[in-house]
């Protein structure tokens, strides 16, 4: 019998804050570049503010809903079919900025490849949840398992979106590894893994130039070097307090994309350090919480879907600031429940719904 009455109140609480600072670092990331482009410093905070609200109200509603209703095959099997659906829709529509990645409804975009992460949780998790005794049985587990998987990659790839078919593939991972799959077949699939990366990386212009920017930006500081030559900048700046919210000098049109991809720079130029180190315990507070709640739960079906959904918010969170502080090559991977973006917020706050109804039966 469950022992737990309520909701992980630090989780909670973790998931509120880091959409409150979320909020208030999109509006000083923005303001300025909102009024030039929409004549109004409010037009990326009110969309955010309309999703974040409504994400809230999901998640209230998912962490009162018993989450074992997932795991019935038509549900796991309609997510799996409409996510392809939408992963294969967007490639008959018009590019924007150069990719295939959005639908546009009026003022609602929505990104396919956000509702890839939860679709394969969900999946991983129903298939798994009785096989950890047969985990190695590459025939009848293992190529199951990753099928889907493939499948996403490989769509997401060509969109291309290299950098959240990657978080996909580490998603996938963190689950295979909790159900008991041995660590040499990470290995296999590594190996298997290089010469596509090899071709995905070094044969795209762009993508070579990420590589080669993260290498030494300063041999081109005003070509590929510009963007992490500026984030480090906006890091450097803020010093141990800040410069102060929305004193910040970097976001007026020399980091790229301030509001999202870039969302951290600005934090640590305007909060500092401080500001910086909250975020990031923030974060390492959720990751500790929900492996407690994926360590306490009795059933794998739980289980594996709390590390899912744990390792989907911290890998990223790991992916973006590692970008912004020039320990990884660019990606345009958001910092999860922070950075700008309706379908990333809402789908995150509802995959938190979840995990905090885990937390709920958890003994």
């Amino acid at each position: 019998m469950a022992k737990r009455v309520s909701v992980d109140r630090w989780m909670f609480t973790v998931t509120t804050v880091l959409v409150f600072i979320g909020l208030v670092m999109i509006f000083s990331a923005s303001a300025v570049m909102a009024k030039e482009r929409f004549g109004s410093a409010y037009a990326f905070l009110i969309k955010q503010l309309v999703w974040a609200i409504a994400g809230l109200v999901v998640m209230v509603i998912a962490m009162k809903v018993d989450y074992k209703r997932l795991q019935h095959p038509a549900l796991v099997f309609t997510s799996l079919g409409f996510t392809t659906l939408l992963l294969i829709s967007v490639f008959f529509l018009d590019r924007a900025h150069g990719t295939h990645r959005w639908f546009h409804l009026g003022p609602i975009s929505l990104q396919p490849s956000e509702m890839a992460k939860p679709a394969l949780i969900l999946f991983l998790a129903w298939f798994l949840q009785d096989k950890t005794e047969a985990i190695d049985d590459w025939r009848n587990t293992l190529i199951p398992a990753i099928v889907p998987t493939g499948v996403f990659l490989a769509l997401i790839v060509f969109q291309p979106d290299l950098g959240t078919a990657i978080a996909c593939a580490g998603i996938t991972a963190c689950v295979l590894y909790v159900a008991g799959i041995r660590v040499r077949y990470f290995g296999y699939a590594l190996g298997a893994a290089l010469l596509p990366l090899y071709f995905l990386i070094f044969h795209v212009a762009y993508r070579r130039d990420r590589i080669l920017a993260f290498l030494n930006p300063y041999a081109d500081p005003k070509g590929f070097g510009f963007h992490i030559i500026q984030s480090l900048i906006a890091v450097s700046t803020g010093g141990v307090t800040g410069l102060g919210l929305m004193e910040g000098k970097q976001k007026l049109f020399y980091l790229p994309e301030p509001h999202t991809d870039f969302i951290f720079a600005v934090t640590a130029e305007e909060l500092g350090l401080m500001g910086a180190l909250a975020v990031i315990i923030l974060f390492a507070i959720f990751l500790w919480r929900g492996t407690r709640a994926a360590l306490r739960t009795q059933d794998n079906f739980g289980r594996f879907l709390a590390v899912g959904i744990t390792s989907m918010i911290v890998l990223q969170a790991f992916m973006n600031i590692s970008v912004v502080l020039g320990l990884m090559p660019t990606k345009g991977i958001p910092l999860p429940l922070v950075s700008y973006g309706g379908s990333s917020l809402f789908v995150t706050l509802m995959c938190v719904g979840v995990l905090l109804n885990i937390t709920k039966q958890a003994e």
